[in-house]
This record gives C-alpha cells, sequence and structure tokens, in this order.
C-alpha cells in the first residue's frame, strides 16, 4: 500500500509527525522518568490544516469494527457560554466540516453542570478509557469557550501474538536500572527495517473483511447514529503501529530529536518488507498521560493565542464586557494499552478559553533481531494517509503513568 494517497496528504502527516515528535521531545525534557502519550494534528499552515484534518476526520479514522476492522471514534466538541454564542459560520464550519457537537452551556452560573457535561462527553467519546478531563474547581468565572478533540482506538493485530510465548525478562532504563517485565515474542517474519544507529518494527492491525459487492455504510462517529456510504471496492485504510528502536539503551532521546528534526523521517524510514528474524521480543505496556501542555506549545513557538495580543472572539458574538477571548490551558490526557492481542488506545485534548533474464534466486535477507528491552518510541499511524495518530515513547512498561 502507497504511504500516502496524494502529496497534500503527503505534506500534511508530515508535518503531523514532526509536530508529534516535537511535542514530545520537549515533554520528555520536562518528564525524564514518565512514560509518554501524545495525540495531535499538525500541518505547514492554516488551509492546509484544515483539509488535512477534514480528509482524515473522513476516511481515515471510520470506524470498521462492524466488518471486522479496527473500532475507530473520532469526535470533536464547541461549549460556547450563554453570553457569547458561537457565530453561525464559525458553527457551520465545525459541524458541517469537523463534524463537531456544538452546544451552548452556562459556564457563569453553573459551572459544575457545564463540567459534568463535557467529561460525559469525553467518556463517550473514548468508550470510557478517559472518564473525565475536567477536575472540581477547573471551570472558572472566566471561562466562556472550550474546545475538546477525542480519539478512540482499538484493533486487534493482523498476526496476533501467543500468551503461552510471553515471558518475562529484563527492560532496562535511561538511568541504568532495569525492570523485569513480560515480554511478547513471536518467531514469525515481520517488517522491519534496519537503519544506522536504530530500526523501526511496523505491526499490522487487522483489516475489515471483504465486503459483497455494491455499498454498504460505516460509522464515522462515537454515538453509531451518523453513517458513511462506501463502496465495497473502495480502498480500507490500514492503520499499524511503528517502533522506533534506537541500538543503543540510551539512545532514545537523540533518535527522537532526530525524528523531530527531520522532515517527513518517520514515514521515510518505515519498512516496505518483512524479513526474517532471530530474537524478537516487545513488552507489554500500558500507559496513561495527563498534563496541561501550554508551557511546551509555548516552547515549540506558540506564544500569541496565550497572550494578550492575542484576540479569537471572531469565534463567538460579542458580550457585554468587550474583553478579548485568550487561551488560557490546553489540557492533554492520553491512556494505551499493548498487549498479545492488540491495541487499545483513546485520548482528548480540550483548549479552554477566556477572557483575557533468468538468473540464480537471490540470497534471503538476513534474519535479524528486534529486542525492544530498553526505552523506544512507538507512533500509531494511518498508512493510506500518513495521519499519526497516536504518538508517545515507553521508559518503563512496568509504570502506566
Amino acid at each position: 500500500m502507497e504511504e500516502t494517497r496524494n502529496p497534500a496528504a503527503q505534506s500534511g502527516s508530515a508535518g503531523l509527525a514532526a509536530l508529534s515528535a516535537g511535542l514530545a521531545r520537549c515533554l520528555a525534557k520536562e518528564n525524564e522518568d514518565s512514560n509518554l502519550i501524545l495525540r495531535i494534528l499538525g500541518a505547514s499552515s492554516r488551509r492546509q490544516l484544515r483539509k488535512f484534518v477534514s480528509g482524515v476526520a473522513q476516511d481515515a479514522l471510520t470506524d470498521q469494527s462492524g466488518s471486522g476492522g479496527p473500532r475507530v471514534a473520532f469526535a470533536c466538541g464547541v461549549w460556547s457560554d450563554l453570553t457569547c454564542p458561537l457565530k453561525a459560520a464559525y458553527r457551520s464550519t465545525v459541524v458541517d466540516k469537523f463534524k463537531a457537537e456544538a452546544s451552548t452551556v452556562d459556564f457563569i452560573h453553573n459551572k459544575e453542570a457545564a463540567r459534568g457535561q463535557i467529561n460525559a462527553w469525553v467518556a463517550n467519546a473514548t468508550s470510557n478509557l478517559i472518564d473525565s478531563v475536567f477536575g472540581p474547581g477547573s471551570i472558572t468565572h472566566d471561562t466562556r469557550v472550550v474546545l475538546g478533540n477525542a480519539i478512540y482506538f482499538k484493533g486487534k493485530w493482523d498476526e496476533p501474538f501467543s500468551k503461552k510465548c510471553t515471558r518475562n525478562r529484563l527492560f532496562y532504563r535511561l538511568d541504568g536500572g532495569n525492570v523485569d517485565v513480560p515480554f511478547m515474542s513471536s518467531g514469525s517474519s515481520q517488517f522491519i527495517s534496519v537503519h544506522d544507529g536504530f530500526k523501526v518494527l511496523k505491526l499490522r492491525y487487522q483489516m475489515p473483511r471483504p465486503q459483497p459487492q455494491g455499498t454498504y455504510y460505516a460509522e464515522v462517529s462515537s454515538d453509531h447514529k451518523k453513517r458513511k456510504k462506501v463502496s465495497s471496492d473502495s480502498e480500507y485504510t490500514q492503520f499499524s503501529m511503528c517502533i522506533s528502536l534506537p541500538d543503543a539503551r540510551d539512545g532514545l532521546p537523540d533518535l527522537v530529536d532526530t525524528i523531530a528534526s527531520q522532515h517527513g523521517f518517520l514515514h521515510e524510514y518505515l519498512p516496505k518488507e518483512k524479513v526474517g528474524v532471530n530474537e524478537f521480543r516487545l513488552p507489554k505496556f500500558k500507559l496513561s498521560f495527563g498534563s496541561s501542555i501550554v508551557a511546551i506549545l509555548k516552547k515549540l513557538g506558540l506564544e500569541s493565542p496565550f497572550g494578550g495580543e492575542a484576540d479569537l472572539s471572531r469565534m463567538v458574538e460579542r458580550d457585554e464586557s468587550g474583553l478579548p477571548l485568550i487561551v488560557s490551558d490546553v489540557i492533554h490526557k492520553a491512556v494505551i494499552e499493548v498487549n498479545e492481542e492488540g491495541t487499545e488506545a483513546a485520548a482528548v485534548t480540550v483548549v479552554r478559553a477566556g477572557k483575557r533474464c533468468p538468473k540464480p534466486p537471490p540470497r534471503p535477507p538476513p534474519r535479524v533481531d528486534f529486542v525492544a528491552d530498553h526505552p523506544f518510541a512507538y507512533f500509531i499511524v494511518e498508512e493510506g494517509t500518513g495521519a499519526v495518530v497516536f504518538a508517545g515513547h515507553v521508559l518503563d512498561p512496568s509504570r502506566e503513568s
């Protein structure tokens, strides 16, 4: 399968991968002892971002669980206060193009009810893998608009691991210590590419079963109420988990720096074919992450939305105060679990805005080892669009948070 369907998708996915890796690099430096998960969309321009994200939401993130493929749910939400409802043009854009839920709530006089409504949306969008994003008191008197983005993914490996082969082994941390954790293993050929200083593994998820000739309907929302007509001979999406493993036990920081700094690096080095393996081991892991990422976004150069010069008021009708609308916080939460059967993952990001010729047969390629017994980076990628759906790194598989 081609990695990208068109140049626009290729450019968008490269920007997405670079932003994901850049955020991972900055967050890693502030959380050196923590595992990491991200769910971010990025592009080189507003127009490209809008086109790319809209295309990804319509195609790559279509639920395929009804025909044997991955369960995918992608949802967007916008909640505005009664005093400053969304402008008609903005509401039309987010609802029609991005399939967002747009609601009016009372942030000023009924903060807890509004908080409960947003948290309930998060839980529903992520199949309860994330039950809330706003804690008590996090919605303030100044809150006027909340933007939410959530994704849920559950996929079975195309070639599952046998639980009988899972054995505890040592995983070596960056600090020089080690932990005894369960490792999955397999003797089957794998998609692995070997490069200078690192290797890349690609584990594919099951694709949908072939459909009868004609048309069928695929779910395109988490509540299963919206459906999309699809031709039976249309191209299916292909999700994969890609793991970048440095050769050196302490090589992850340098590898992440390289991925973040070189445009298109992630997709360029993905394996294209299967190779035989000698030793092949991958740890099971379950990770969760939750934090404000405002400081990280500022380090990456995104300063204006948070400062006095920002004004997002064109999103909403003017209220009596006449004060500018600025971004006050960006909160990201994510959960991912990888085991012998496959992967279950969910993430949510919310933005709170407030005032302010015949030849001898070739020799078979040499067998390779892929033993992920030290820190590595991972990406869940939709190969058709190149969209990075989840990104993160594993420093210690024995720790969930």
